[in-house]
């Protein structure tokens, strides 16, 4: 629910705590706006004016949704309930990938960059079968073992992504599937 308040210097504040409470009720409607506007406001002080909007989506089948799995046999299977990446309307989620060789899952090595560049091959066989590239990532999060590996991971990293590279966060954590060195999963654009 998206609530939004303009006043302007020296205009009387309006308590919207009413409006809120009315729009936590369930709405009917995909979109509803209400605007409120005191006359008072526009005759007092016509050069400050005062404005309120509130927004609510009502529910989720108000604007459709097209969501479709991603499955390709040149990236490793995913490894419990969930799908190698997701295409929904214009976007491609893809699951965090790590550096299994996809004919025999199984780690190329225990070395960070081998599985780095292992991780970034398999992303992008899993990006070619939704219809996007490399170029198409807008985000990506990095999970590592060991941040001390940070440096190396960037050095592999930067081979994949030109610029302007996409948004990123990495993280240490305290274990990945598997016993992973690296996990990194995206969203493309289509």
């Amino acid at each position: 629910m998206a609530w939004s308040a303009t006043r302007s210097a020296g205009a009387p504040a309006i308590d919207l705590r009413g409006l809120q409470a009315r729009a936590r009720a369930p709405l009917a409607a995909g979109l509803c706006c209400v605007s409120v506007a005191a006359s008072r406001l526009w005759s007092s002080a016509p050069s400050k004016p005062f404005f309120a909007s509130i927004s609510a989506s009502a529910s989720p089948t108000a604007s459709a949704v097209t969501k479709e799995a991603v499955q390709t046999e040149k990236a490793p299977a995913a490894l419990g309930p969930y799908s190698q990446a997701i295409k929904a309307n214009n976007f491609v989620f893809v699951s965090g990938v790590l550096g299994l060789v996809p004919e025999t899952g199984k780690f190329v090595s225990d070395n960070i960059e081998e599985q780095t560049e292992q991780v970034l091959k398999n992303m992008g066989e899993i990006l070619k079968a939704s219809g996007a590239t490399y170029s198409s990532v807008v985000k990506t999060t990095i999970m590592l073992a060991d941040l001390q590996d940070f440096k190396k991971v960037n050095e592999i990293y930067a081979k994949y992504f030109s610029s302007p590279a996409p948004a990123r966060s990495t993280y240490q954590v305290a274990a990945l599937p598997l016993n992973a060195r690296i996990e990194i999963e995206c969203i493309a654009a289509l």
